[in-house]
């Protein structure tokens, strides 16, 4: 369900490359939900660093393959930097370099996709056979 929602978003975007890094996503947060990537400060995190980084890059270094790879190595830097790492946030870059993607476009479409499949997940995860997440919910 969740991957039929990030293709739904891709599709409605027209960007379908953003299944790349959001299908690992939902991969994580709804098959292993008590691992620390798979947490929505990582996720929205993770996501967000990718977009900034992303962004900023291809803006300087406009289409220029070696920067993207360059970008995915300073995004992993950052994530784990500051403790939001959720891997496949580090393939933002590659999809932006691909086609240049509006920033604007690049947050909006990503924070969606970070609030519905986390949003879904806790909803699915509140289904018995009960499974606390966010991590958090143990408490």
């Amino acid at each position: 369900m969740g991957v039929s929602l990030v293709g739904g978003l891709s599709a409605w975007s027209g960007l379908p490359m953003l299944m790349a890094p959001l299908g690992p996503t939902a991969l994580l947060i709804f098959a292993q939900p008590g691992s620390p990537t798979a947490q929505p400060i990582s996720v929205f995190g993770g996501y967000f660093i990718g977009a900034v980084v992303a962004s900023i890059l291809e803006v300087m270094f406009p289409g220029l393959w070696w920067v993207a790879t360059i970008s995915v190595g300073i995004v992993m830097l950052a994530m784990l930097m500051l403790r939001v790492t959720h891997p496949p946030a580090a393939a933002v870059p590659l999809v932006v370099f691909s086609g240049p993607i509006p920033p604007i476009v690049l947050f909006g479409v990503m924070l969606a996709a970070c609030v519905v499949l986390t949003a879904l997940a806790i909803l699915w995860h509140a289904l018995p056979p009960r499974i606390a997440y966010p991590k958090w919910l143990e408490d």
